[in-house]
């Protein structure tokens, strides 16, 4: 019993020495983990491409080319590329369906300018406002206009440094992405490899009851990764769906390239159609204003739809998360690392819940309290 006490004495004072030094070098130890973040992000970005693949990937080579008398190296490899023709594909279908219209909106944007300039200056006069008075605001944005040119000529280093830095992001952002996807083509293309080597070296050096552990959580995030990335594709179908009956009943343009665009990124769970609107928006405001408002109420309305229905039912049951934990973590994962956060938050806070719920009912039954019905 002394000795037992002196342990926890010892154990005690470590983790206080611990937690102190944490504290005290809070912003030395969140400097290096975000360098770290930062070196290993192509192979973050390529793990998440992977994970993403590997649900077309198994499609395709499990039921698509089940009955296919080849290698499992010739199916993997088609697959493969089956997999990134159709993501590619996609990608491709959606700029031919969004810059056409864009050039076009632009192009009667410009041929009504002298229209919009006019009804601008009626609207003004019918209110009261003299003319004077409109040329002087007009003055004052000239101003404003010359002064910004003035700012950038006597700042010109500062703003080629700028330029250079966001040029810079952009590129080591393309770099990584890049990098990203050829490790996730490698990664698929021999997982079931990767996957022996990462057993081995767990046999070689960890105990058999924690290599139990992680691979009941691998499994199991592997599971709950999936089902998402599929409850997800269903969602953003059901919502685009939606969109389009919508515009088409409003009778507002562009119905079927906006809820295209909508659908698309609803992928991004709960606010993604907030960055659809924006653009849609901008693209009926080019033809009608008033259009514009009422897309965006409409949109508004099936987000608050979506956001508190059709997201918690659909891609919470397919990861087995109820519906009320879907919205505390996406917007938990939306305050930590914005669009990342929102995408992962989801299942993440599964595995963690499904983990728990697990050791809870296995700790119900070490207290013989099995009959007792676990509300998790």
């Amino acid at each position: 019993m002394k000795s037992f006490s002196l342990k926890n004495i010892k154990g005690l004072i470590l983790y206080t020495i611990v937690i102190l030094f944490a504290f005290i070098y809070i912003k030395d130890i969140i400097n290096i983990l975000g360098y770290i973040i930062k070196l290993f992000m192509p192979f973050i970005i390529g793990l998440g491409v992977a994970f993403v693949l590997n649900v077309l990937v198994n499609v395709v080579e499990k039921k698509w080319l089940k009955n296919w008398k080849a290698s499992a190296m010739t199916k993997r490899a088609v697959s493969l590329i089956v997999a990134l023709t159709m993501v590619i594909g996609f990608f491709v279908f959606l700029l031919f369906l969004i810059i056409p219209n864009l050039q076009n909106t632009i192009a009667i944007f410009a041929d009504n300018i002298p229209a919009y300039t006019k009804n601008l200056q009626e609207l003004l006069n019918s209110l009261g406002i003299d003319t004077n008075i409109i040329n002087e605001i007009s003055e004052v944005f000239k101003s404003l206009g010359d002064s910004a040119s003035n700012y950038i000529v006597e700042n010109s280093n500062q703003v080629l440094e700028t330029t250079l830095g966001i040029a810079t992001n952009v590129v080591t952002g393309f770099i990584n992405v890049t990098i990203g996807i050829v490790f996730a083509i490698y990664f698929l293309a021999q997982k079931e490899k990767i996957s022996g080597q990462v057993d081995n070296l767990m046999h070689a050096y960890l105990p058999e009851k924690i290599i139990v552990k992680i691979q009941d959580i691998a499994s199991l995030s592997n599971k709950i990764f999936s089902n998402f990335v599929g409850g997800q594709c269903i969602e953003a179908i059901i919502i685009g769906f939606l969109c389009f009956l919508g515009m088409l009943i409003l009778r507002l343009p562009y119905a079927s390239t906006i809820s295209v665009l909508v659908g698309f990124t609803a992928l991004i769970p709960v606010f993604g159609a907030f960055i659809g609107t924006i653009i849609g928006a901008f693209l009926i405001f080019m033809i009608s204003p008033l259009q514009a408002l009422i897309f965006i109420i409409f949109i508004l309305v099936l987000q608050q739809l979506e956001g508190n229905l059709i997201y918690p039912k659909v891609v919470g049951k397919s990861v087995g998360l109820p519906g009320i934990w879907v919205l505390v973590a996406v917007t938990i994962g939306a305050s930590i690392n914005g669009v990342l956060g929102m995408l992962l938050s989801v299942p993440i806070a599964s595995i963690i819940y499904s983990t728990m719920a697990t050791n809870i009912r296995y700790r119900l039954k070490e207290k013989n309290l099995g009959n007792k019905k676990a509300q998790v």
